[in-house]
């Protein structure tokens, strides 16, 4: 979820500073590599008047593009509307049956289209988006706005992007040796730079960890890039994209780069160039070495950090080139080369070296992603376009989630290479061409409350049954229209959304017909506001990036970015499914306002190419395995996700509205991504104490905060209090907050911030966010949940925009808090 900029921590910059002195600065080695009998290790000829870059820069501050300072939530008075009388119709026997639990018992492809058709008539079509397509060059199919390359065409085109483990960024003129080239860097985690420790928390734990940019291990370059250079990008694809630097915007030469998410080489082919490979951290020697096949020429490089690095030269023509060390900042091959040269890390001595040298001459251009789901079992494969020698196979490095759900087959192809990234532990490499991964547990719960001991729960006892009805016949009172109908798709969804819970509750598990009836009405009034785009920010086609935005177009800060791609996946997480509830209780209403709801799906997570008008899955990255919230921002760290919550909410959404609609695929693809996040974010967002991932002196914090690409901050965009920082990563409230957030870990978080002794008692926590803690509670301590939402004289104030007294009664009762 976004909001501004806050420098919260000003005060710790000298510390800070201090410590990027302790933990990045790359000494010099403390004595050369031996000099090997019979092998010829070149040294600098010459030395340049340049100094050493080895510290980089550490991004301190929080960059808000996009984002605005309030909290991920409105308090609307509780103003009651006209009443609303009328009958509640009869559901559908089939959906019924469903919306308890979901199932899918035949094979099912959870890739398949949501539709291929133009948007609905009720939404317009603009062009001319206000971020423009900087030197991307012209496809057909739509282009990427979230995906982890989008700094190559965004502002300054310079900030790094990160394919894990490294990260690669185009020189542009700066550093200290004025490359133009494309800089290589692989942070190691002794690099890195920490906040300081809050004494508040158990442990102590540092309140950040940084890791710096700007060091420029190696640079693939040439000597005909100077300040004409042009940096263009093509083949915007979901896991990849090309990256070309030409000498000037016609020239006829370049370097191209393929940039894959996971590739063990950064690999570049020339056209017609001089090749020279360059480091800010200077070069100390350039050794010939065995060629590992027919055609291929290399080099080992140790840089002067007494880092091995290996070089794969592959000429187009087959003649052997000529690399020569000519300074401590250059390597310069042979004029007019055209061919391929290929960089990795060796951190694995000659054990790494034969295992990169296996694979030395093949690189992944792209990748596809397939799979299939049968009941509560699901599998999904990448498998990566090839480049080179398909003879070889691929080096890959995984994720430790990737290796976690690993098949035998794939497990069998992992090597003893490993890597450390930025913010995701250690990669380790894999040698194939693909990989495939299985989630053994997806979820089977559906609109009801649901424990992983007792499964879905509708029979309540009878006492919870009477003050949910009685808290139900209060809410469905409240000015829906007006709560709704705002200029926010974040905050109108969370409106929608939670009166969807008050009337399905009420109707299915309090039985309160009447109050149901009554809220149905006024709920499908209310949603219609969206349905036919006359909202006060209605949704547009915009035709230069594909995709809907927000009307309030220009305004990069209207409703969190919207309009600039930003968090739509929160905001239409909570549409899908209050547009699901709604659909349940009133099948009719599916007929008329369904488009528009898929319209929704499509823009987030279209899952086929078949569909034209949306790129595939924009903010869900299958690499990952969550989604990343920043659209169209040039950013320094990368792309950020703050509220993983509400990433599982927009997945929850998916699946139960391809319930409703009986859109199998789409049911199966939301259940899958549950799974596969479940996974990801208890290893890296979600901290128990037997995490071994994260660094040590961090999981402390129990939550990472806001998790970007480079750096991971214990705080939230729209401050530091405890019930911020690690609310954002409970809200919404639902039975895929129990799938997701194990109980072991919940009880762990909540004893070490929000119990009576612990550093921010959620008795004493303040307006929305206490109801949310107590919500939370309720996935450990039912009974103690139900008693705060229950008890006389409730405090309405406790309750935020998106949340009701009758859900929480409802989840609280539903998981055992209400007794027999």
């Amino acid at each position: 979820m976004g909001l501004t900029r806050l420098r919260l921590r000003n005060a710790l910059v000298s510390s800070l500073m201090l410590l990027n002195s302790l933990h990045m600065v790359e000494s010099l080695p403390q004595k050369r590599s031996e000099i090997l009998a019979n092998v010829r290790i070149m040294t600098p000829a010459t030395s340049r008047d340049v100094a050493r870059a080895t510290a980089g820069v550490l991004h301190m501050d929080l960059e808000t593009g996009g984002r605005v300072s309030s909290q991920p939530f409105v308090t609307q008075s509780q103003v009651a509307s006209p009443e609303v009388t009328a009958k509640l119709l009869a559901p559908d026997p089939l959906v019924a049956a469903q919306s308890g639990a979901a199932s899918i018992e035949d094979a099912v492809n959870p890739f398949l289209p949501v539709a291929t058709g133009a948007p609905p008539s009720q939404i317009t079509t603009r062009d001319n988006h206000p971020v423009p397509r900087l030197n991307i060059v012209p496809q057909e199919a739509p282009l990427h706005t979230n995906k982890f390359y989008a700094n190559l065409f965004l502002g300054s085109q310079r900030q790094p992007v990160w394919t894990h483990p490294y990260s690669v960024s185009w020189s542009g003129g700066n550093g200290s040796i004025s490359s133009w080239g494309l800089a290589i860097s692989h942070i190691e985690a002794s690099q890195r730079a920490y906040g300081e420790p809050d004494a508040n928390i158990t442990g102590s734990p540092v309140s950040s960890i940084i890791n710096p940019t700007g060091i420029q291990s190696l640079i693939i370059s040439a000597a005909e890039l100077s300040n004409d250079t042009t940096l263009t990008t093509d083949s915007l694809d979901t896991f990849s994209v090309n990256a070309n630097l030409l000498p000037s915007l016609d020239s006829k030469s370049s370097i191209k780069f393929p940039l894959v998410q996971g590739m063990g080489f950064v690999t570049g082919t020339y056209t017609n160039l001089q090749p020279i490979i360059e480091s800010g951290i200077f070069i100390s020697t350039l050794t010939p070495a065995d060629s590992p096949s027919t055609g291929t020429s290399k080099y080992q490089i140790k840089t002067a950090n007494d880092k091995a690095w290996l070089m794969y030269v592959i000429p187009t023509d087959g003649k052997e080139p000529s690399f020569s060390l000519d300074s401590q900042t250059r390597i310069t091959g042979p004029q007019g080369f055209s061919g391929t040269i290929q960089i990795a890390k060796n951190p694995n001595g000659s054990d790494g070296e034969t295992t990169i040298d296996a694979s030395a001459g093949s690189w992944p251009t792209n990748a596809t992603l397939s799979g299939s789901v049968t009941g509560n079992s699901g599998s999904y494969s990448l498998t990566w376009g090839l480049g080179g020698d398909s003879s070889k196979p691929l080096l890959m490095y995984a994720l430790p989630h990737h290796q976690a759900s690993f098949d035998n087959s794939t497990k069998s192809t992992l090597t003893s290479l490993v890597l450390a990234t930025t913010t995701k532990g250690n990669a380790t490499a894999v040698a194939a061409n693909s990989w495939t991964l299985l989630e053994a547990d997806l979820p089977t719960f559906g609109f009801a409350p649901w424990s992983t001991n007792n499964g879905t729960n509708t029979n309540l006892p009878s006492q919870a049954m009477a003050a949910i009805a009685a808290a139900a016949q209060s809410d469905v009172g409240q000015d829906m229209s007006a709560q709704s109908n705002i200029n926010s798709f974040y905050y109108a969804g969370k409106a929608l959304d939670k009166f969807a819970h008050v009337i399905w509750v009420a109707k299915n598990l309090a039985k309160a017909t009447d109050a149901a009836a009554t809220g149905l009405e006024k709920l499908k009034a209310a949603f219609s506001v969206f349905t036919e785009n006359k909202n006060q920010f209605p949704l547009v086609y915009e035709t230069s990036w594909k995709g809907v935005v927000s009307a309030a177009w220009n305004d990069s800060g209207a409703d969190f970015g919207n309009s600039f791609y930003n968090d739509h996946h929160f905001h239409f997480g909570y549409f899908l499914h209050a547009a699901a509830m709604l659909g349940d209780l009133d099948p009719e209403w599916l007929e008329g306002n369904r488009e528009y709801i898929n319209i929704m799906v499509r823009d987030t997570s279209n899952p086929s190419r078949e569909d034209g008008y949306f790129p595939v899955f924009r903010s869900f990255d299958w690499y990952h395995g969550h989604s990343w919230a920043k659209g169209l921002f040039e950013s320094g760290d990368g792309k950020d996700e703050e509220s993983s919550s509400e990433d599982v909410m927009y997945a929850y959404g998916l699946k139960m509205w391809g319930n409703t609609i009986k859109d199998a695929s789409m049911e199966a693809r939301g259940n899958l991504m549950l799974a596969v996040m479940r996974r990801s974010l208890n290893s890296y967002f979600l901290l128990a104490s037997d995490n071994k991932i994260q660094p040590e002196n961090f999981i402390g914090n129990k939550v990472t905060g806001i998790l970007f690409e480079n750096k991971i901050d214990h705080v939230t965009y729209f401050g530091a209090n405890p019930e911020y920082v690690q609310g954002i990563h409970m809200i919404p409230l639902t039975s895929a907050s129990v799938y997701t957030r194990p109980k072991a870990f919940v009880q762990e978080e909540w004893d070490t911030y929000f119990a009576e002794n612990a550093s921010t008692p959620a008795s004493k926590v303040q307006g929305g966010w206490k109801g949310i803690l107590y919500a939370n509670q309720g996935l450990i301590d039912p009974h103690a949940s139900y008693e705060y939402f229950s008890g006389d004289g409730f405090d309405e104030g406790s309750l935020d925009g998106g949340a009701s007294r009758t859900w929480y009664l409802a989840l609280a009762a539903g998981l055992g808090g209400a007794g027999v």
